[in-house]
């Protein structure tokens, strides 16, 4: 068995198990029930099946500009990915498109009621310590 012959085999399963995880973010996008599941599922196995896409790639072209371009891309979207996520659940979270019963711990829901006096635009009652 030659190294290319072992490199291969482990690009084509690098490919395989990436579109297979691919395929359950894709999945739970549809099935879960609100917007924080699906951002997770969004978020975490998508990427990760990205990146063994990325990775199984890289290891089948094996050319320097090639496996520059797929690290570029992993960074980018490793850099992209949770700021996006984050951002969905901050703008989900206002208009009560998740279900505070599944979370465990609420760490926004002291600020509910100034967020949504904000949008409301009634006035905030000021603390002594933002007064000038």
């Amino acid at each position: 068995m030659t190294l290319d012959t072992i490199l291969d085999t482990v690009a084509g399963v690098c490919l395989i198990a990436g579109a297979l995880l691919s395929l359950a973010a894709g999945i739970a996008l549809i099935r879960f029930p609100d917007v924080l599941s699906r951002m997770h599922a969004a978020a975490k196995p998508q990427v990760l099946g990205l990146l063994l896409v990325l990775l199984g790639c890289a290891l089948r072209l094996r050319t320097g500009v090639d496996i520059t371009t797929l690290v570029l891309v992993g960074l980018f979207q490793l850099a992209t990915a949770p700021v996006a996520a984050h951002m969905v659940g901050r703008t989900a979270y206002p208009h009560d498109d998740i279900r505070r019963d599944l979370l465990i711990t609420d760490e926004l829901s002291g600020d509910i009621d100034r967020i949504r006096a904000d949008r409301a635009g009634e006035p905030q009652e000021t603390s002594p310590a933002h007064t000038s």
